[in-house]
């Protein structure tokens, strides 16, 4: 009895659902990104002088954080170490919050950093992330010859 039930399991590819279901959490994941930036843009409005580049740099980084869950969304084993990147990020994130609970927001940081933490975890095994720091077999096989024409 083979382990594998998939032809694409058995050469090291994911199996379709689970790849499609990796991508699927990294696209949601992306786009709920969008939700933070939208309520960003009037904090950033509303902030004191003093904090109106943090707002406004905090408020960038989810485009940039929804940017790079749609690359994985889009080619998830092509992107070596943005999946590695986000989860040491969301991960720590996490952590200083659930340690520094008394601080403002920690609670819902906490949560929300550790679901993003998860979902990222989740896609990352689903879609064989790890797979992105291998070399690529097409571009290590040599280039197909072409066929000599004959005068």
């Amino acid at each position: 009895m083979s382990v594998f039930t998939t032809r694409e399991s058995a050469s090291g590819r994911p199996a379709p659902w689970a790849d499609r279901t990796g991508r699927t959490l990294m696209a949601i994941t992306g786009l709920s990104t969008l939700i933070p930036f939208a309520n960003g843009i009037s904090r950033v409005a509303n902030a004191p002088e003093a904090y109106m580049l943090t707002e406004f740099w905090r408020t960038t980084a989810y485009l940039v954080f929804a940017g790079l869950w749609g690359l994985l969304a889009w080619t998830p084993r092509r992107q070596p170490g943005i999946w590695e990147l986000l989860l040491i990020h969301k991960t720590a994130v996490a952590v200083f919050a659930l340690v520094n609970l008394g601080a403002t927001d920690s609670v819902r940081d906490s949560i929300s950093d550790s679901s993003l933490a998860v979902s990222t975890l989740v896609a990352y095994v689903l879609c064989r992330g790890w797979q992105a720091w291998r070399p690529d077999d097409a571009a290590a096989a040599p280039a197909p010859r072409s066929p000599q024409l004959s005068r």
